[in-house]
């Protein structure tokens, strides 16, 4: 059932977005009276699901059997269609070809225009509806927690992150996206009350793409409950209780069997703990235990851990017990340019992304994925809010990756239109057809790598 969902909202958002992206070429061919033979929601090579041609009209409206995108047939243009017959015959008035560079410019900008303003009306009304609610990276009071990666390079639990190269981050959730958008060289931390610098050696970059947990929400041990089914439930454990330490035994036990907060003076991290568990199978430890937070004292209680590496504890996961939530509301004014805010943040963050992917030290060409890959990002149960973000995130991409200047892209015949603009020269048809080949050969490619890129991952 998952996956059909996800099938579902991604054929749903993919869907929109294309009509929305060739309804915008449609609005301009139309509006400098352009012929616009077809109007197509997928693909219909050798046939189509659904075909209507209004009475009066030029244009054919359908529904292709093929749902990889879809297109729309401009009269006189070179498209990913290749109707070199069409180019043969002198130029019409209605077609493309006639119109002044102009007015061909905005009919090829139309698409990416649409998707950039779906996007910002998308935005705004969540605004408007849900407004936002986040953690401020300085109200994560405990600190981050960091995997095997992160102490590698050179972070600590509990570190406070300051900045990035002597950039503030504002949403805790974003410091990862940060560090790998903007090639981060150094990182300033505050560490048991000092500031620290850590710099940051580019080679690690791939092994952070990689890494989804490397910066975490430092939230300590705090016992919520201990089910009777559990290995502890006889311990004398109550809510609230909050892990100090852990160690072995003393008459067996080694440095390397006892977990303390190396700062001194704060719980150990829920993470620090399921670690710790996991590496002492079926062992019984001590811990150390504050039960309540206005006395001194701490308490020893023996515990167990289950041979799979468990002891069994429920802890206290809810955020907004140990952070403060942001939470901005809109009034429908102020949603608008807040959605404007947000799109132009959306499309400044995939640009960085997307020079990653051409930047080879970094290997994040192995994160390119297909239609696979965006199904992965779709919850797999129907949630509105997480569908309409993720769909204004993907017509953010759309426009940005239709821009490029690649051939057969409508970044590349745009980069023909401005040069035309610019020297008063026309590309010959000849010159335009051999680049949206090669254009279509690159996408090919690149689609190739997607979909091998998914399979690798479905397979490990």
């Amino acid at each position: 059932m998952a996956v059909l969902m996800k099938i579902l909202q991604v054929v749903l958002a993919l869907s929109l977005l294309v009509l929305v992206h060739e309804f915008g070429h449609y609005f301009f061919a139309r509006l400098f009276k352009i012929k616009v033979e077809k109007f197509y929601l997928f693909f219909d090579a050798g046939f189509a699901l659904f075909r209507w041609k209004p009475k009066k009209s030029d244009t054919e409206y359908g529904i292709g059997w093929l749902p990889l995108g879809g297109y729309c047939k401009i009269a006189g243009m070179i498209d990913e269609s290749m109707d070199k017959e069409q180019m043969k015959s002198e130029p019409q008035p209605w077609e493309f070809r006639s119109h002044p560079a102009w007015q061909r410019f905005f009919v090829l900008f139309g698409g990416v225009f649409f998707n950039v303003i779906l996007a910002i009306v998308i935005y705004s009304a969540m605004m408007g509806v849900w407004g936002e609610q986040y953690i401020r990276n300085t109200d994560v009071t405990t600190g981050i927690s960091t995997n095997s990666l992160g102490k590698e390079i050179g972070f600590r639990n509990a570190d406070k992150i300051i900045s990035f190269d002597g950039k503030p981050i504002e949403k805790f959730d974003e410091l990862r996206l940060q560090l790998i958008q903007d090639q981060v060289k150094q990182a300033s931390v505050e560490r048991s009350g000092k500031n620290v610098e850590v710099d940051i050696d580019p080679v690690y970059m791939p092994a952070i793409l990689e890494s989804a947990d490397l910066f975490d929400y430092g939230i300590p041990f705090v016992v919520g409950e201990v089910p009777d089914t559990s290995i502890n439930a006889s311990a004398y454990l109550m809510e609230g209780d909050k892990i100090l330490s852990m160690n072995l035994p003393a008459r067996d036990s080694t440095m390397q069997d006892s977990l303390f907060a190396a700062d001194g003076g704060r719980a150990l991290m829920f993470s620090e703990v399921r670690e710790f568990a996991a590496a002492h199978p079926g062992r019984e430890i001590v811990a150390t235990i504050l039960r309540d937070k206005d006395s001194l004292q701490a308490i020893q209680v023996p515990l167990k851990i289950s041979d799979e590496g468990f002891m069994g504890i429920a802890v206290i996961a809810d955020l907004s017990k140990f952070y403060k939530i942001t939470d901005k509301k809109y009034s429908f004014l102020e949603a608008i340019p807040a959605g404007i805010k947000r799109a132009g943040e959306q499309i400044s963050n995939y640009w960085k992304q997307l020079k990653l992917i051409f930047t080879p030290k970094t290997k994040a060409y192995k994160s390119v994925g297909s239609f696979i890959a965006i199904g992965q990002i779709f919850p797999g149960y129907w949630n509105w809010r997480a569908f309409w973000s993720i769909t204004a995130f993907l017509s953010i991409m759309l426009a940005v990756l239709n821009i490029l200047p690649i051939p057969a892209l409508d970044g590349g015949h745009i980069l023909f239109t401005l040069y035309e603009m610019v020297t008063g020269r026309k590309p010959s048809d000849k010159f335009l057809v051999a680049a949206q080949t090669v254009g279509m050969i690159l996408l090919i490619g690149l689609m190739i790598l997607a979909f091998g890129n998914d399979i690798m991952r479905l397979i490990r």
